[in-house]
């Protein structure tokens, strides 16, 4: 695509967000008592940011203009943060973690695909060069200490020269034997052909019997293979086949990628140049336009000193740095219009003094008859609360209008940087750092004024005051420092490996989120609405990984600012993906991974003060090299309602007190999040888990539908090929109850490198995998009540099924309105 049509789609986006963001601001003020209609507006909002943000994400990756790239990045960020909003609101409203949007998605004409949340590119293209060095490190230290990629010691012994040699000639033996064995069946088989041949010879063969026979077997399969042929480009023609090149790459994707690249390196050199030119332009500016500036201040000020004299018969005071020195007088206003300002700021003064006294009383009884009458109102209507990226968005919405909506760039086809609006920018930056010199000299020159013509002396009751308040930062600065750091004499560097070589901090597994395979949930809507809590989809669990885990990890914008989530809990059975969600979230957002599972962390830094020594390096690590991901693999052991007898000596709950007073450390500012998973969550003492946990999501295992994507894609992933004598709808019937690892146990099994060469001619079947499958145990449905049951006494849980026993009534009153 050409800069005209990002530029184009750029535009289309814009349009989009300017016509929601009207509408929200309406919505805001208005107040509803209808829930249905409620979560419909919120699901409307959130799916339209949805549709807006992957406009924005394509738009920001590819376009090549540096200043439109800084204005579109502000936009994008404010809308991924709207959209976490949006995403807490619509919690908070249903109770429930997992949504379902089939009517409205209906009603906007829109694909369930086109819900699915894109993860930005440049959460890893930024920071490309940072987090390829420090896997390099990473990897180097590995290697010196004898661990494998998981921080455990590699369990490989070496072999004696006498053992190895005896192993190589077994293998040789073995090999030259099967040669010779297939020689020796080749001269037999010759053999046996003569022999048949001498006894045929025999007897007279009756030629035109032997060629009709030889053509009506040759007419037979020519004609089947002719009718397989037509039946195939039918079923094409009709859109219930995929075309033969369909799963193979185009010349034209190729070509796309290869496009894709050069915007890159565009990119990059239009960056520099922009970087370039905002310290050319700045120094050019203090040169040339600099003399003036100073001059046309000065003037202002010193016309501002007369006329303040000539009215109030003294020199004014002048503001001090602190307060922003004379841009507090001049911002945007001419020396009449400031020394009108004063004089009226006078007037004021004596007139509220006077108030003041009068009007406390009655003030505070009005107050608190409006606290009594506002709750009542608050109970019966639901309000919108107030966004923090609404603002944001409203600042990029107008720059967008004001600078780039209607500009005329036809004489800047390559996209390069606008030097106007450079300047524009740095003539500010240029007269705010000759204001403060300007302020020094006007200072001086107050004084000798004051000196010359009144006598006046400068009292020293400021510096006093200035004095006091410098003794109260310091006082509060002492108290604010409450924790020690324990290795103040150690450099990052040496503690990075000492976590590595503890096998506390790990190679992430790389694992994109979109190789998490699933498919939609089409009749989460229509069960809800007989009252029936549908399991959630794979899909579901996927997107609140990249809501609760990716974006906020990826963005620093988005986490100070979006609700913030310290800590998520994956819990559901044995093989569903668990643990390569956490490796996904490491994956997509470049985080670090520490391990902190109560097998990993047993024998290590023993005792409280150890303990508290690794949870200290452990933070200081994760926060200087965010983001970073804190991992607690069974984390139900921490929280054990009773210890088993076999586990009492690796002491798995040495966390559990410590992990509450880690998550109270974590500020907005640090990009850490706390992601335990678990199989047996129904082992762990519930109030203590659910505390720690701030969001729990229920991993389920896979439906019909995701289970026939599951063993196609997986099939096709390890070199399998999908004829119709391989039956998929069958194989995902056959495994209800299994999970995503016994699929992927079995494909690998069956799927050898002898059994990929001969699909040719021996095409794959359904019968092949069965037997694997058979052996395994599935997931059980009693096993899957546990985990609705245990899910139903979390906080969350509780609310939505008192929510559903006790406001069912109304609920259905209120759809039948």
């Amino acid at each position: 695509m050409s800069n005209a049509m990002y530029n184009k789609m750029w535009h289309q986006a814009q349009e989009a967000l300017n016509s929601l963001l009207d509408k929200e601001s309406q919505k805001l003020v208005e107040q509803e008592k209808n829930q249905v209609y409620i979560f419909q507006m919120l699901a409307t909002f959130y799916i339209k940011y949805v549709q807006i943000f992957r406009n924005l994400e394509n738009v920001y990756d590819q376009i090549v203009h540096p200043q439109k790239r800084l204005l579109i990045r502000k936009i994008l960020d404010g809308v991924m943060g709207r959209i976490l909003e949006l995403k807490n609101e619509m919690v908070e409203l249903e109770l429930s973690e997992f949504h379902y949007f089939d009517d409205i998605l209906q009603d906007l004409k829109l694909a369930p695909q086109q819900l699915d949340i894109p993860i930005p590119k440049y959460f890893l293209k930024e920071k490309m060069e940072v987090i390829k060095e420090r896997q390099k490190i990473l990897a180097q230290i590995l290697a010196d200490s004898g661990l494998d990629a998981t921080g455990m010691k590699s369990t490989v012994k070496s072999m004696p020269l006498e053992r190895a040699i005896k192993l190589i000639q077994i293998a040789e033996r073995a090999r030259q034997g099967r040669l010779r064995a297939l020689f020796m069946k080749q001269i037999y088989l010759q053999e046996y052909r003569a022999k048949q041949a001498r006894l045929l010879g025999e007897k007279v063969a009756d030629a035109g019997a032997a060629a009709l026979r030889i053509q009506k077997v040759w007419r037979g399969f020519h004609q089947s293979k002719r009718t397989e042929k037509e039946r195939e480009e039918e079923m094409i023609f009709l859109g219930m086949d995929p075309p033969p090149l369909f799963n193979q790459v185009s010349a034209t994707i190729i070509q796309a990628e290869k496009v894709d690249l050069l915007r890159c390196q565009v990119q990059l050199k239009h960056e520099e140049d922009y970087r370039e030119a905002l310290v050319t332009i700045k120094s050019d500016l203090q040169q040339i336009e600099g003399p003036d500036i100073k001059e046309s201040l000065q003037e202002q000020i010193r016309q501002w000193f007369i006329e303040c004299r000539s009215l109030t018969g003294s020199f004014p005071e002048y503001p001090n740095v602190e307060e922003g020195g004379s841009a507090v007088i001049f911002s945007d206003k001419t020396p009449e219009q400031v020394i009108e300002d004063i004089v009226a700021n006078q007037v004021e003064e004596e007139k509220s003094k006077k108030k003041k006294t009068k009007g406390k009383k009655k003030k505070k009884e009005k107050g608190k008859k409006i606290i009594k009458e506002k709750p009542k109102e608050e109970e019966e209507e639901w309000k919108m609360s107030p966004s923090v990226f609404l603002p944001s968005m409203e600042e990029g919405n107008n720059l967008y209008k004001d600078m780039w909506m209607n500009k005329d760039e036809s004489r800047n086809f390559p996209q390069d940087y606008d030097e106007e609006l450079i300047k524009k920018e740095k003539r500010k930056e240029v007269e705010a750092e000759i204001r403060l010199q300007v302020d020094e000299l006007m200072r001086q020159e107050l004084k000798n004024l004051k000196l010359a013509v009144n006598k006046e002396m400068e009292l020293p009751i400021k510096a006093g005051k200035k004095g006091k308040k410098k003794g109260r930062k310091g006082r509060r600065g002492k108290k604010g420092k409450k924790d020690k750091d324990l290795t103040a004499d150690r450099t990052i560097e040496s503690l990075f490996k000492e976590l590595v070589e503890e096998g506390l901090l790990i190679q992430a597994q790389k694992v994109n989120l979109s190789d998490y395979i699933g498919e939609y949930s089409y009749l989460g809507t229509t069960l809800r609405h007989v009252s029936i809590e549908p399991m959630p989809s794979l899909l579901d669990v996927r997107q609140l990984i990249t809501l609760y885990g990716i974006l906020p990890l990826g963005s620093a914008a988005v986490h100070e600012k979006a609700p913030l989530v310290k800590s998520l809990l994956l819990a559901g059975p044995s093989g569903v993906g668990k643990k390569m969600l956490v490796h996904a979230i490491c994956t997509e957002t470049g985080a670090n991974l520490f391990n902190l599972s109560s097998a990993n962390i047993t024998g290590k830094y023993p005792g409280k003060s150890g303990l508290q020594m690794m949870l200290h390096i452990v933070l200081k690590v994760a926060r200087q090299l965010q983001p970073s991901v804190v991992w607690i693999q069974d984390t139900e052991k921490t929280f054990y309602r009773k210890v088993p007898n076999t586990e009492k000596r690796n002491e798995p709950k040495r966390l559990k007190k410590q992990l509450p007073k880690l998550l109270k450390l974590l500020k907005p500012d640090d990009r850490i999040l706390i992601v335990g998973t678990t199989q047996r969550p129904f082992d762990a003492e519930i109030q203590s888990f659910c505390r720690a946990y701030q969001k729990i999501i229920l991993v389920p295992r896979p439906d019909y539908a995701s289970r026939y994507v599951l063993w196609k894609q997986i099939i096709q992933r390890n070199g399998g090929v999908l004829t119709k004598a391989l039956n998929i709808s069958c194989l995902a019937k056959v495994t209800d109850g299994f999970t995503q690892g016994h699929i992927v146990k079995v494909v690998k099994s069956v799927l050898t490198d002898r059994r990929i060469r001969q699909q040719y001619h021996k095409p794959l079947t359904p019968v092949e995998f069965i037997p694997l499958i058979a052996s395994m145990n599935p997931v059980y449905k009693e096993e899957e009540e546990c985990f609705k049951n245990w899910y139903a006494k979390t906080p969350l849980g509780r609310k939505r099924v008192l929510s559903l026993t006790v406001g069912g009534k109304e609920k259905e009153m209120e759809k039948g309105k």
